[in-house]
């Protein structure tokens, strides 16, 4: 192959790339582009941290491809980022360079399924090929199934098929760096444009001291790499510095899946080894989300589709703001909303609260969270939703319910993560802060504090609203 464009996507890194390894080995000159596309971006908000933070990890791949190239003696390169819609832009842009291929990492959500196939039939129209590999997950659609061959639903028989795989399969490194001579210099002009021409204003990303692009994952990775043996004890624990934040870090690709992966297995110990199940989960959620893409509005379990939820606004309403008056929640969704990041287990907490507390539809919920999660990721976010709303791909039946009362107890026992995002709470004494309604006057007083006016009491009584939930899901059969 004389030429060939890889095409970025959810993998902004320079190393350990599947698609541009194939490209350099394969191809003499390559071209590297990425697409802030407009037929995701348009609907967005002006202010939105994914796209600043894509646009800091695109801005510092510019830089370095043009330091790889020349690090080995090349004429420099970079990153091509255009503004456009993607389906138009590829084979646009394929065209103009005179590329023989598109190469690309493959991606498992339905829309891009059907993006990548518009434009491989487009290329295909102009004589250029399009090819796509492995890279986001360690083994993806077909490559763990049940000894019947077909795809798994319950998540512990898939872990315990995928890590007899692991032990037979080696998570090699796809290099990059000595084929980097290869790397094709930039169309002249061609700049990251700023966040402005892209119609976007700066989030609070800087304020929130975000790391960003390959050395933020790499400085994220490198402290977490020091706390791993403590993961397991301290990971369901928000006030602590528990889990590895290396979340968004994940889904924009900024780091390499097989590098993570290869790190938790060759470590070892309860901690990396509680880690590396958190890893096979995002490949199974990938796995479900390929075989079964109806998942996306719809129940994985069809029975559960005749569920009938409540139309509750005002109570969605008071969920999305944190108003309920359980504190855990309230402060779970301060977190979320201020910095677009919230905790694996309030994850877990909120949902089960919207879905069982306010019997509210968990497709409301998965949508907020799509809006508002930094790290938001299609297959993930449904998976764990329907996980929560017992609709998924869970052994247990629908009658766990969590009690957020007890969860706050367990997992924030002393208040500091409620009173780090809920400051009105700051004197509540440690007996009241997980249920603050109960305080009496004379403690409400000192606390500086009036339930129903500085905080609201809680807008739903839990052990009726698990009646309810018992009742609704009751009616149904699996």
């Amino acid at each position: 192959m004389r030429s060939a464009l890889v095409w970025f996507r959810r993998d902004l890194r320079n190393f350990d790339h599947a698609a541009l390894h194939h490209a350099l080995r394969q191809a003499e000159r390559v071209w590297c582009v990425f697409i802030f596309d407009r037929d995701i971006l348009d609907s967005l908000p002006r202010q939105d941290r994914r796209v600043e933070f894509i646009w800091q990890a695109a801005s510092e791949l510019d830089a370095a491809l043009d330091a790889q190239s020349r690090r080995v003696g090349g004429q420099g390169s970079g990153l091509i980022v255009l503004h456009d819609r993607a389906v138009d832009a590829i084979p646009r842009l394929a065209r103009e360079l005179g590329v023989d291929q598109v190469l690309a990492n493959r991606d498992y959500e339905p829309a891009a399924i059907e993006r990548d196939s518009r434009v491989a039939q487009a290329l295909a129209e102009q004589g250029i090929g399009f090819a796509d590999y492995k890279d986001q997950v360690i083994f993806e659609r077909d490559e763990v199934l049940t000894q019947g061959g077909t795809p798994f639903s319950v998540f512990t028989p898939y872990r315990n098929a995928w890590m007899k795989k692991l032990e037979a399969f080696h998570v090699l490194a796809y290099p990059v760096d000595k084929y980097a001579s290869r790397l094709a210099p930039k169309p002249a002009g061609a700049l990251v444009p700023d966040l402005a021409s892209l119609g976007f204003e700066p989030s609070n990303l800087a304020e929130l001291k975000m790391p960003t692009g390959m050395s933020g994952a790499r400085q994220l990775l490198e402290d977490f790499r020091r706390r791993i043996d403590r993961y397991k004890r301290s990971r369901d624990f928000p006030a602590l510095k528990g889990v590895s934040y290396l979340s968004p870090h994940l889904r924009f690709g900024t780091v390499s899946i097989r590098e993570l992966a290869g790190l938790a297995w060759q470590h070892g110990g309860e901690g990396a080894e509680s880690w590396l199940n958190e890893l096979v989960w995002r490949d199974f959620y990938h796995m479900i989300l390929w075989h079964h893409p109806r998942v996306v509005g719809q129940a994985f379990k069809p029975a559960f589709d005749n569920v009938r939820w409540d139309d509750a606004p005002a109570l969605f309403e008071a969920w999305c703001a944190g108003r309920t008056g359980y504190p855990i929640v309230d402060a779970a969704m301060a977190q979320l909303n201020q910095t677009g990041f919230m905790h694996n287990r309030l994850r877990m907490i909120v949902a089960s609260f919207l879905t069982k507390d306010l019997g509210i539809d968990w497709r409301h919920g998965e949508r907020y969270f799509a809006t508002h999660l930094l790290d938001f990721d299609l297959a993930a976010n449904n998976g764990g939703w329907q996980w929560a709303a017992s609709t998924g791909c869970d052994a247990q039946p629908w009658f766990r319910i969590f009690n957020p009362v007890t969860q706050s107890e367990r997992f924030d026992p002393d208040g500091r993560f409620i009173r780090r995002y809920l400051p009105q709470l700051a004197r509540v004494p440690d007996k009241f802060i997980h249920a603050p309604w109960k305080m009496g006057g004379i403690d409400q007083s000192a606390a500086q504090l009036k339930i129903g006016v500085d905080y609201p009491a809680p807008i739903v009584d839990h052990a009726v609203a698990r009646e309810r939930t018992l009742s609704r899901f009751g009616v149904t059969k699996e």
